[in-house]
């Protein structure tokens, strides 16, 4: 057992558990933190992504030991953080999502991407989703809404 400190959803939060312990179970299982999803658990499919000192990564792949001192939101960190509000609304909007099950990582992906940088052209915002698999929608939609989402933080930071 090790003891872990970490920032999550903006609150100091500390746990003893195995050191190799994956963040997604912590997440579920410990914290009772049930939006991010756990899918394939080897990475690929971007079910659980969190934000990691802002940076959008597959919590299946990271151990205890790896987030102590740092910063994690999750999607119920991100639902109540005002500055992704434009990125729910028009994820909502575009009928982004169909089952769900994709839609926390997703969202996860672009706040992250979006946050980093409200420019980013379309071929960013691709790139910012590589990591989601999503088997209902085609992406399409997914990216619409993504281009909203865009369009309304660039509007924003304009004012």
């Amino acid at each position: 057992m090790t003891h872990v400190a970490f920032t999550l959803n903006g609150a100091e939060t500390a746990l003893d558990c195995a050191p190799d312990r994956p963040l997604v179970t912590i997440l579920r299982e410990d914290l009772a933190l049930t939006g991010t999803k756990l899918a394939c658990g080897v990475g690929r499919c971007g079910a659980c992504m969190v934000l990691l000192d802002g940076v959008a990564v597959n919590s299946c792949l990271l151990m205890a030991w790896q987030v102590a001192g740092r910063r994690i939101d999750t999607i119920e960190g991100v639902r109540a953080d005002p500055r992704f509000a434009p990125v729910l609304d028009a994820l909502a909007q575009a009928n982004s999502f169909q089952c769900g099950y994709c839609a926390a990582g997703v969202t996860i992906a672009l706040a992250g991407a979006l946050d980093a940088c409200a420019d980013t052209d379309d071929a960013g915002l691709m790139t910012a989703l590589e990591g989601n698999i999503c088997r209902c929608t085609g992406y399409q939609s997914i990216l619409h809404g993504a281009q909203q989402a865009r369009a309304r933080l660039r509007a924003e930071r304009s004012t």
